[in-house]
């Protein structure tokens, strides 16, 4: 019997059982009655996550206890002016308190030991009553190994971090304003169509040099609110030591980074924000961390593991960073509290989660090429401990606000990433459809115009689960990073270093790259998802592609900014670029097609290069032929009437 086979007579017996465990299984074997031969794993893991939440329960007094870590772990000045400090340091022998304070004696404060490799220290307050430690102090944990090796340490809550100089490492500086800004604006409304403005404070100015939380919430909100995004997500602001990581090689996790400015004028960007009716989601990176050890969670207590798998489980070979330990309870606890303290400290609605195909699986999607075929979501393969942490922080994040919103970075398609909970999966509102960008340069890249299949664009654009939705985009910040090119560039190449300006006539590339840009927006706009993203400047066709200093380009700025001042220019053809992504937004803000259901695909004529389909009440044609226009082009449609035209 193939093993197939005997998986399915298998799960044929115990699904009774299974429908009894899982809530609404029943529900998501409805939508896919493929995934009934593997109903006990999705009860297998429905088990495990209720266990996991139960045992918090018995032994933290709930996820909303277990989840405030930050308010006791770290360092923090009590009401009576003395100091209380915590932090897990199951591998250390001793655990002391030094930094400005006391001249930086590194012995002379000692942590005592608790169980389960937690230490906690308490400083009385000075005669005085003045603070022991002021805000703006420079602090250390010192880690006595167990080889006797003394480590100084930035504390894993510390919350916030800033280099000094050419300071090659963080300084963990305490920050506690006399006062912290005051949030003025209530949240805003879900929206009903996700429409993403990816962000990165840093390159946000068109100088070259590290923009400010000040310079975006002035600048540049104001241009996302008038181009019709309603939300905005923000990347690379958990603090990163190198600034060409593009923020995915974290060391604060609990420090906005201080590059930038300071954490009252981040919550001012994001209050602001919400001022405009901007939803703004923060780029989460718990899929790995960076292997920094001197101001980063590697060795911090002078062992291999502490927070992450020890030996070569603990290592992603592909990026150079260390891997969390997802089953240890004190993980959990760390990790949980970061979802928290991003919400409930900075205000932020929710959270775009990298890595997720790293996280899903043991292999971590290094060499997959994930046919589509089941079994390759199901058994050995899958890191059940990092999908039942997924399930817990989506659990934790929807039960505290309701109206928070998730996207899975997940290349896989593993199916129930985005179902509830209570149907076995993952719990995510959204993933994002990243096979989309991929199909657009794979067209301008090996084909002709007259040999694009209308079929398979159609095929790419609507293939994904019923019911799970989608964030679809044309290009990320992916496309945008030297080494690879935004579709502008695929599309113009150096003609728009010559030939952008209204002055001199339409060349064939201009003319073709202009309209091609806009038909390509469009379409996957309209009939990709149920959310849509753009990288920042993407909109108008920037027109440098995007690279961080580093020693290969002489630490040059240079490209590491954002020319938004040439939409400006009514001399230079990008405002037609603009002006046409603002429009589409604002036809999709009046005719919601985001929130509608997927379109109805009338016509996909390979000879004529037609797309024709239907959604939310709106026609859309597309004619992607290079060389033919059309005259009373006939197509069916579900409703008679006129329809009147729009682009």
């Amino acid at each position: 019997m193939a093993a197939s086979d005997a998986r399915a007579d298998c799960s044929e017996a115990a699904l009774p059982a299974a429908l009894a465990d899982v809530p609404e299984l029943a529900r998501l074997l409805e939508i896919d009655p493929y995934l009934k031969p593997f109903a006990m794993d999705f009860q297998r893991r429905y088990k495990r996550f209720k266990e996991t939440l139960n045992n918090i329960g018995e032994n933290e007094g709930g996820i909303d206890k277990f989840s405030r870590g930050y308010e006791s772990f770290g360092v923090h000045t009590c009401a009576d002016g003395g100091l209380y400090c915590k932090e897990w340091a199951p591998g250390a022998e001793g655990v002391f308190l030094t930094g400005d304070f006391n001249d930086w004696n590194p012995f002379s404060y000692p942590y005592k030991k608790l169980d389960y490799g937690k230490w906690e220290l308490y400083i009385p307050p000075k005669r005085n009553k003045s603070l022991l430690v002021p805000h703006g102090s420079k602090l250390k944990v010192v880690i006595r190994s167990k080889s006797g090796e003394i480590l100084y340490r930035i504390s894993p809550w510390a919350k916030y971090v800033t280099r000094e100089g050419d300071n090659v490492n963080y300084d963990w500086i305490h920050w506690d304003p006399e006062h912290p800004y005051k949030f003025k604006h209530s949240k805003p409304t879900k929206p009903r169509g996700l429409r993403i403005y990816e962000s990165h404070v840093g390159i946000s100015s068109y100088e070259g040099k590290i923009a400010s939380y000040k310079h975006f919430t002035c600048n540049v909100l104001p241009r996302i609110k008038d181009l019709g995004y309603n939300c905005i997500q923000m990347m690379a602001i958990m603090e990163h030591a190198y600034y060409a990581s593009f923020g995915y090689q974290i060391t604060s996790f609990f420090a906005a980074s201080s590059r930038y400015g300071t954490p009252e004028e981040l919550k001012e960007l994001v209050d602001t924000a919400h001022s405009m009716g901007i939803t703004v989601l923060l780029d989460v990176v718990h899929s790995h961390a960076s292997k920094n050890s001197e101001d980063g969670l590697n060795m911090f207590d002078g062992t291999d593991s502490c927070y992450f798998h020890s030996g070569p489980r603990g290592n992603h070979d592909l990026w150079d960073s260390r891997l969390f330990a997802y089953s240890s309870w004190e993980v959990l606890r760390f990790l949980l509290s970061n979802i928290r303290w991003w919400l409930e400290e900075y205000g932020f609605d929710g959270f775009r989660f990298d890595g997720v195909t790293s996280m899903l699986y043991h292999h971590h999607g290094i060499g997959q090429g994930f046919s589509g075929d089941y079994h390759e979501y199901f058994g050995l393969q899958v890191d059940e401990d990092a999908l039942i942490y997924l399930m817990l922080a989506n659990h934790l994040i929807h039960t505290l606000y309701p109206d928070s919103i998730t996207v899975a970075e997940d290349v896989s398609g593993m199916p129930a990433v985005c179902s509830p909970i209570s149907q076995g999966g993952v719990g995510f509102d959204y993933r994002l459809a990243m096979a989309i960008p991929d199909k657009w340069i794979q067209l301008l890249k090996e084909f002709k115009d007259e040999d694009w299949n209308m079929g398979n664009i159609v095929y790419t654009l609507t293939n994904r689960r019923y019911l799970e939705k989608c964030i679809a985009y044309a290009e990320s910040h992916d496309q945008a990073l030297v080494g690879d090119k935004t579709l502008a560039f695929w599309l113009m190449d150096a003609e728009m270093y010559t030939n952008m300006s209204v002055l001199t006539p339409f060349t064939p590339v201009i003319d073709r790259g202009i309209q091609l840009h806009k038909m390509i927006r469009l379409i996957t706009h309209a009939l990709g998802g149920e959310g849509y993203l753009n990288f920042m400047g993407n909109e108008f066709g920037h027109p440098e592609w995007l690279d961080f200093p580093r020693k290969g380009n002489n630490e040059s700025y240079h490209y590491a900014r954002r020319q938004f001042h040439l939409t400006d220019d009514d001399l230079l053809r990008y405002k037609f670029l603009n002006n046409f992504d603002r429009d589409m937004n604002k036809l999709e803000e009046r005719c919601g097609w985001l929130s509608a259901p997927q379109a109805y695909v009338s016509e996909k004529h390979e000879a004529n290069k037609i797309i024709a389909f239907e959604r939310a009440g709106l026609l859309f044609i597309f004619n992607f032929h290079p060389s033919k226009s059309y005259t009373d082009y006939r197509v069916g449609t579900t409703l008679p009437g006129k329809y009147p035209f729009c682009c």
